[in-house]
């Protein structure tokens, strides 16, 4: 085998530990959210309690946009998972005829990487090398930009907060009012500010939340 195959080899040897890598730190990822999750779960059980059903809808929201988020970052995964499978085949290639190809299912795969906030860099890079090694071609410099996903940008679909609500709450919310009306006794005052306290955790909460989906 040339020199120039046996560099190709290491290289992309080098390539799939580093995917390796950003394969973990997804899963790291995964579990933040998931941590994070089941702590806002516990919020939307104790605002159901109460009868707060403003919060709950919020904490709900929380809920679908974090699963969401981890969806995501599970077909990165799977992006990452068969351009490793790729290298792979590379490698065997090299071997036997010293020759690289093309793969435009790799080009995809890349394109999309590059995409999410938690392994942007590293994707970058590779990609940056994978384009001089020729396995795939000039990436547009707007694909490497960070585009946020438009459900991020709106409010979750009402019917997916409402599976969460009926999931969490089974059902101790369907009877109470959603706002409380002018006729309501001026005693509701202490429950306003049992109110505003859950939803300054709910507000921390989603905080925390967007925090691991930047």
């Amino acid at each position: 085998m040339s020199r120039c195959g046996v560099e190709n080899i290491t290289m992309e040897r080098e390539w799939t530990t580093a995917l390796n890598k950003q394969s973990r730190e997804l899963d790291r990822q995964i579990r933040s959210i998931e941590r994070e999750e089941a702590k806002v779960k516990k919020s939307l059980k104790d605002a159901a309690k109460q009868g707060h059903k403003e919060v709950c809808t919020t904490l709900a929201k929380e809920i679908v946009r974090s699963r969401k988020a981890k969806n995501r970052i599970y077909t990165s995964k799977a992006q990452i998972n068969s351009v490793s499978m790729q290298m792979k085949n590379q490698q065997a290639m090299l071997r036997v005829n010293g020759a690289i190809q093309k793969s435009t299912d790799v080009m995809k795969a890349m394109q999309s990487l590059c995409k999410i906030p938690q392994i942007q860099e590293t994707m970058r890079e590779l990609s940056k090398e994978m384009m001089k090694a020729g396995i795939i071609e000039e990436m547009v410099e707007d694909t490497f930009e960070s585009l946020d996903d438009q459900d991020e940008l709106e409010d979750a679909a009402q019917e997916e907060v409402d599976k969460v609500l009926s999931e969490l709450t089974a059902g101790a919310l369907a009877n109470v009012p959603s706002a409380v009306t002018d006729d309501l006794p001026e005693a509701m005052g202490a429950t306003a500010m049992s109110d505003e306290s859950d939803e300054e955790e709910s507000e921390d909460m989603q905080r925390r939340l967007e925090a691991l989906r930047s």
